[in-house]
């Protein structure tokens, strides 16, 4: 999983459509930061966990779009390129259409950051799993900050992904930022509050 110095992030083709699981709610797949639940609740109440998938054919790069670091995370973040051969594991979540909008603003995609796309991801079972997930345009390989790496990864643990993918993930390379990270600071509180609520 090393960050190629180079990477074409390409549109995919067909339909968006989001009405996978019923009139009212979608499937998401998510392999970045939103691997992590407290992450994806902050602006997506409605997210359930569905499955832990594998997205096959793809892999995970990090990057910027047209070259501009994310001042959101203070470096690159994560996208997938197809790849043959390759996977990306993640997590499927349910949610309702309410929170279509607010997806899709917190992945930028009025800004032309990340494009909507349609991925077919087979189940344990034998089922095909139509979600929608992200994938950044004009993406221009960059580094990511140590704080999104490890949202990332504390993500990959919480939701059990296959340890030797999370090997991978604490192997990325990081920009060695060290300032502040406000969504870090405060996915960090949530979390802490949590456990002391649950103590």
């Amino acid at each position: 999983m090393e960050t190629p110095r180079s990477c074409v992030c390409t549109r995919l083709s067909g339909g968006l459509g989001v009405s996978t699981c019923g009139e009212d709610s979608f499937l998401y797949f998510a392999y970045g930061s939103n691997l992590l639940r407290e992450r994806i609740l902050l602006k997506n109440p409605t997210a359930t966990f569905y499955a832990v998938a594998n997205l096959q054919d793809f892999k995970l790069v990090f990057g910027s779009h047209q070259g501009k670091a994310s001042s959101y995370w203070h470096g690159g973040t994560a996208t997938i390129v197809q790849s043959p051969g390759d996977e990306v594991w993640g997590v499927v979540w349910k949610m309702n259409t309410s929170n279509l909008n607010s997806l899709d603003k917190q992945e930028g995609v009025a800004g032309g950051i990340y494009i909507p796309i349609e991925v077919n991801i087979p189940t344990q079972e034998g089922k095909i799993l139509t979600c929608r997930s992200y994938q950044m345009s004009d993406c221009v390989c960059d580094l990511p900050s140590p704080q999104y790496k490890k949202v990332i990864c504390m993500g990959a643990k919480q939701n059990g992904l296959p340890t030797a993918y999370q090997k991978k993930l604490e192997a990325i390379e990081t920009n060695n930022y060290a300032g502040p990270v406000s969504v870090f600071e405060e996915l960090e509180a949530t979390i802490k509050e949590k456990e002391t609520t649950t103590r």
